[in-house]
């Protein structure tokens, strides 16, 4: 009892909030008491009568000038509430169905006729992970490589479009060997697959082509209980008290206050975390000003590489498909997150409308790792001069966890006024059997790396591309390509050759926003009406993550659907419509709705409100070290000011104050 108290006056040492509760923002997430109401007022609709399943429920978000209007507001009163659900009925329909929670009424009711799908249901998809297992002829394919049926797991793919005339829900199931190991991933029974029609529920094709001899148990356990190291080390927390305005953390609801920052944090159903309404104090002009009104992750292509009959329909839009917020993970205290963080809690809905709450699904903290935020060592006539200050920043965090592969989505926000936005891919590898056991046996191209014996890590891409809603100083906004260009001199007077010099152009259309990364450019977001002291145009600044394009031909069907990706950046016109950039369906969808689409009408983007969408992208070759569990590979960009203020703002903020307490470590 006595370390429990301890722990807890520790923590409240090493981190302070508060929280309180206040009239309802109005992107606040639905409450488990809203879904309950929209469930209820769908079940007394004459879609009650028919099989009705939930594939998406959100928030139907107020018009963003509402929002801003709200948050300009002294005494703002509740915006109207209002939830978008995409429903199926019977197995043939998708409705858009949008619920006034006030009105307590069905606003609207259109069903949907294009190309493609919504998300599978979690329901759905564990009914056709069991469903092989009863199936005769899988049964007979198991007794045929002497494996015990009762040890067989199968897991559901998506299948993509090939370019079929007419297409079904259907899912394809792969099946793995659990016997004696717990990453059930790593023993593939190859050769087998199983064509599986969602809404019928049944198996509609069975293939067992080959067999090659499963991968051994042994060396694929990731648990720790089973490793064992010559080194250890204890974590202790050296952390700042609260100090000074705008010291500590405050969390009201959704709503954090960290220093000079005030954001808005929510679990969205596909998405996963969304970050809204960021603006950042102004210390010299005693003056809150608009950054970012709308930030999240729009999309997640990762095609394989494998085009054998097994493989060629691996190429995943994870939040079309599957969705960020149905597999957010329950955060863990010292692994996923810091002992001094705060947590948010979420509601998730399941394919019956009922909601379901999951607890520490974001979490909230300070981050001081030994960076500098600015430092300089000067001689001054003999005298030495040394000052500067320690880095502290805030960081919102979430992590969702698609089949085989967990992502760390992070947003880090500095005094500095910078918000680093941080993607971190770890897990297990998508993998399959192979009768080699040594690299030397191999005389064939297998599409991958030689992880283990008899076991291929597939190369395969993650692509991740951000929805970026910004508002520097107000919703009028350009982009500015700053190039980089080599001059040669003209002046005879110096030895020097060359130079370069800076040739700055405002994107005007979208066309001329369709960026691929390589050569020198800066991308610069500008308000052109609004200028510094010295009159530059305010702005912040895009340092992109490393160029990573497709690779795949422009005819090939998977990029054909992920056309957005041949390019790293985009820009367009903010639309409240235009915010996946596969499109609203992505299962099973042809590449007609989505970000290339739109940009195709090549709309006006000069000093008006818009988006811009980048991608981050790994081209992953498995190695060894990525077996059997993966390192995690970070990712990420920053958006940073440039002449956004009249000059370092950190000179405004004072510095943290740092405690030290003795046997500070998370390990018990």
């Amino acid at each position: 009892m006595a370390s429990q108290v301890f722990r807890l006056l520790l923590l409240l040492h090493c981190f302070y909030f508060t929280f309180t509760t206040s009239s309802k923002h109005p992107l606040d997430p639905l409450s488990l008491d809203e879904i309950i109401q929209l469930k209820r007022i769908i079940s007394k609709s004459n879609l009650s009568s028919s099989n009705l399943t939930f594939h998406q429920v959100d928030l139907d978000e107020p018009h963003k000038r509402q929002v801003l209007q709200w948050l300009r507001s002294s005494h703002p009163s509740l915006l109207p509430r209002r939830a978008k659900v995409i429903a199926r009925t019977d197995g043939t329909t998708t409705h858009e169905i949008t619920v006034d929670l006030e009105a307590k009424t069905i606003t609207s009711d259109l069903i949907y006729t294009g190309h493609g799908y919504p998300p599978s249901t979690l329901d759905e998809l564990e009914q056709a992970a069991r469903l092989p297992l009863k199936d005769p002829m899988l049964s007979n394919s198991i007794k045929k490589r002497g494996l015990d049926l009762s040890k067989v797991f199968c897991e559901p793919f998506t299948v993509g479009w090939f370019g079929e005339n007419t297409t079904k829900r259907l899912t394809r199931a792969v099946c793995f060997y659990g016997r004696d190991t717990n990453n059930i991933l790593a023993r593939p029974i190859e050769g087998i697959s199983l064509l599986i029609d969602l809404d019928e529920m049944r198996v509609i094709e069975f293939s067992d082509r080959f067999v090659v001899p499963l991968p051994k148990a042994e060396g694929t356990s990731y648990e720790s209980s089973s490793q064992s190291s010559s080194f250890a080390s204890t974590i202790c927390c050296v952390v700042k008290k609260k100090s000074g305005r705008g010291g500590g953390i405050e969390i009201e609801g959704h709503r954090i206050k960290w220093r000079n920052w005030d954001l808005h944090a929510r679990l969205d159903a596909r998405a996963g975390l969304v970050v809204s309404t960021a603006s950042v104090f102004d210390e010299a002009k005693r003056l809150k000003r608009r950054v970012l009104y709308q930030g999240h992750v729009s999309e997640v292509f990762v095609p394989y590489m494998d085009p054998t009959s097994e493989w060629f329909y691996r190429a995943f839009m994870d939040l079309g498909e599957y969705g960020f917020g149905l597999p957010v993970n329950s955060l863990q205290e010292g692994i996923d997150c810091p002992g001094n963080a705060a947590y948010m809690d979420g509601v998730i809905v399941g394919a019956a409308g009922q909601p379901v709450r999951v607890s520490n699904v974001i979490c909230v903290f300070e981050r001081y790792g030994g960076d500098v935020a600015w430092r300089h060592t000067e001689i001054v006539t003999g005298k030495v001069i040394k000052v500067g200050r320690a880095e502290v920043s805030l960081v919102v965090r979430a992590v969702s966890t698609i089949g085989n592969y967990d992502y760390f989505l992070d947003w880090e926000f500095k005094e500095s006024g910078s918000i680093k936005v941080g993607v971190a891919v770890t897990g297990v590898l998508e993998m399959k059997g192979v009768p080699y056991t040594n690299k030397d046996q191999i005389m064939e191209d297998l599409y991958g790396s030689f992880v283990a014996e008899n076991t291929v890590g597939v190369h395969h891409d993650h692509f991740i591309t951000y929805y970026l809603d910004l508002d520097i100083d107000g919703v009028s906004n350009s982009l500015i390509k700053a190039k980089m260009q080599t001059k040669r001199t003209t002046d005879v007077n110096t030895p020097r050759k060359s130079y370069w010099t800076v040739d700055r152009e405002a994107a005007k259309t979208e066309s001329d926003a369709r960026i691929q990364l390589g050569p020198p450019v800066d991308l610069i977001v500008v308000n052109p009406n609004k200028k510094t002291k010295v009159g530059n145009d305010v702005g912040y600044h895009l340092i992109p993550a490393p160029p990573a394009t497709s690779l795949l031909s422009d005819d090939d069907y998977p990029q054909i659907r992920a056309a957005y990706t041949r390019y790293q950046v985009w820009v367009t016109p903010y639309n409240r419509s235009e915010r996946w950039a596969a499109g609203l369906y992505a299962d099973r969808s042809r590449g007609d709705d989505g970000l290339a689409v739109w940009s195709n009408k090549n709309r006006g983007i000069e000093n008006t409100d818009i988006v811009v969408w980048h991608t981050v992208g790994f081209h992953h070759i498995p190695c060894q070290e990525d077996f059997p569990v993966m390192p995690t590979l970070h990712g990420g960009f920053e958006l940073r000011p440039f002449n956004f203020f009249d000059s370092n703002p950190l000179l405004k903020a004072k510095p943290p104050t740092y405690v030290s307490w003795a046997n500070c470590s998370l390990t018990p």
